[in-house]
């Protein structure tokens, strides 16, 4: 009677054991999905900086099905453990659509797409280990301002990244101002900043991440504003208490 008083008196209630289990089965898969698409970056990575054709790497492409297959799990995982499935299906669908293995299914299918389709569709999963990061990084902060803000940040460092990949991929053997991958980074970096540069692009992917960097960061950068004003609101509060 007494702890009953007492759960209500707070607001809260205990979560059931079945509650429990769900949230720490749902919180390993989404770190596994993370390591998982850390290692498809490094993949990535390599085959870009040894200009090695993807389609032609087998072992790039099982194991990318593989990651994919990994990803649909984790949200069939999801679904099963979620109170309410019908809500976590309609706010998880862009999860399951970004896990299908779509550069296999056309490899498979013999689909003809042009080589810069086809290098854009290879980051599709990546998309979904970025959402599986922001779940993370939600799962370890307990203030929900501070949470969107590493969450946004580590996304807008990862579109910086794959941005400055493509670019090099398709800039630096036609683009005379693509010397070496730190230009292309530093590219990247002054365009997810809305600062620009001096280079300009000349192929039709280079023409696409420029457009994509700097809309990424007029959503990204407004939220220093919102940490900062929190922050400072925190602080101030903490200095009453006192």
């Amino acid at each position: 009677m007494a702890a009953n008083i007492e759960n209500s008196s707070q607001g809260s209630t205990p979560k059931s054991p079945s509650a429990k289990k769900g949230h720490i089965v749902q919180a390993l898969t989404n770190l596994i999905v993370l390591i998982l698409s850390v290692l498809l970056i490094v993949f990535i990575s390599v085959d870009t900086f040894e200009k090695i054709d993807f389609l032609e790497n087998t072992a790039y492409m099982h194991f990318q099905l593989w990651v994919c297959l990994v990803f649909i799990a984790d949200f069939f995982v999801g679904l099963h453990y979620a109170g309410d499935k019908w809500r976590f299906f309609r706010h998880r669908i862009a999860f399951l659509l970004l896990s299908i293995p779509y550069l296999n299914i056309i490899n498979a299918l013999d689909i003809r797409l042009t080589a810069d389709t086809l290098y854009f569709v290879r980051f599709i999963p990546l998309a979904r280990g970025a959402l599986a990061l922001a779940i993370v990084i939600s799962y370890v902060s307990s203030n929900a301002v501070t949470s969107l803000f590493m969450s946004y940040i580590s996304i807008m460092l990862l579109v910086t990244y794959f941005c400055s990949l493509i670019f090099f991929q398709k800039e630096q053997p036609v683009n005379p101002q693509v010397d070496t991958y730190w230009t292309a980074l530093w590219w990247a970096a002054m365009n997810m900043s809305t600062v620009g540069c001096d280079i300009s692009p000349v192929t039709a992917a280079g023409r696409i991440v420029a457009v994509i960097l700097p809309v990424s960061g007029m959503i990204i950068f407004p939220l220093f504003t919102v940490y900062l004003t929190d922050y400072v609101s925190r602080q101030a509060r903490k200095g009453k208490d006192i």
